[in-house]
């Protein structure tokens, strides 16, 4: 967390930027664990002050600012990161902010918990070589079924573990992975190997279904709060979770059995036995 509807949805809160130009870039200090920040503070704004932005994109879990001069500032958020406009969930841990002028976004915010994430300054060329060499999948929304059968239906992986592989497709996560997973009436243990063609159209289909419908609802805020959109909102999307983190509730979908829980590659997976029919792996996959 956040995933792709999580990230899409801090990409799309901040487009307000483009157009406007770098007035400066500012690290925070925070008593916390320091963030990735590249380069040094004066060699950013020696690079950007003055420089247009000229798009917001996304690749993966990223959020990706071009700036004019073919370079790109690169926001990772990692496990609790949140691109903000205002209004941060606390100044403890806002770790990096950039101010602009010719836009009506005066500043954004970097805002990291646990401060696991990054904020990296790029040229477009290096981005594009982190990347590139099968180092980051098709996106999710762009895969097709036949290419995502093709990137995986040769593994002897458990389906689940796989989707969250990036080298594969990217941008789905634990979250979503186990909600597809769900509606596609595919069991979480079963091997890429033995999912048969429609199999994997039915994955895709559920895919799509679910990362729109997650985007739509502006990402999922878990319990611990901390996901937020970038007006520091909570997103909705954890109102229609059919399995995540419900373990021993009755299934939405069947109504007759209780949603499980596994482990799989130290990874809580959530199931439902009667809609989601296989073994049930005695030891993690």
């Amino acid at each position: 967390m956040p995933e792709l509807p999580e990230v899409e949805t801090m990409r799309r809160g901040i487009l307000g930027i483009v157009g406007g130009k770098v007035k400066t870039a500012t690290p925070l200090p925070s008593p916390r664990k320091p963030i990735r920040l590249e380069p040094a503070t004066e060699a950013m704004n020696a690079a950007i002050v003055g420089k247009k932005i000229l798009a917001v994109d996304r690749l993966g879990k990223r959020v990706v600012v071009r700036i004019a001069g073919d370079q790109s500032l690169v926001f990772e958020p990692r496990m609790t990161g949140l691109v903000l406009l205002a209004d941060p969930p606390s100044e403890e841990h806002l770790r990096f902010r950039l101010d602009l002028t010719g836009c009506a976004v005066k500043s954004i915010f970097y805002w990291d918990r646990r401060g696991l994430g990054s904020v990296r300054l790029l040229s477009n060329e290096r981005l594009a070589a982190e990347l590139n060499n099968n180092k980051l999948g098709p996106d999710a929304l762009v895969i097709s079924a036949v290419e995502l059968q093709e990137r995986l239906g040769t593994s002897q992986r458990a389906i689940k573990v796989a989707l969250l592989d990036q080298k594969a497709v990217a941008g789905v996560g634990n979250l979503y992975a186990s909600e597809i997973l769900h509606l596609a009436g595919i069991h979480p243990a079963k091997a890429c190997k033995k999912l048969k063609a429609a199999d994997w159209q039915e994955i895709h289909r559920r895919l799509l279904e679910v990362l729109h419908l997650a985007i739509e609802h502006e990402g999922s805020t878990l319990s611990d709060g901390t996901y937020r959109n970038a007006l520091n909102q909570e997103g909705g999307y954890q109102n229609q979770h059919r399995v995540y983190d419900r373990a021993g509730e009755v299934c939405r979908l069947c109504a007759k059995h209780e949603i499980v829980r596994i482990v799989q590659a130290q990874r809580a997976t959530f199931f439902c036995p009667n809609c989601q029919r296989g073994r049930v792996p005695k030891k993690n996959a």
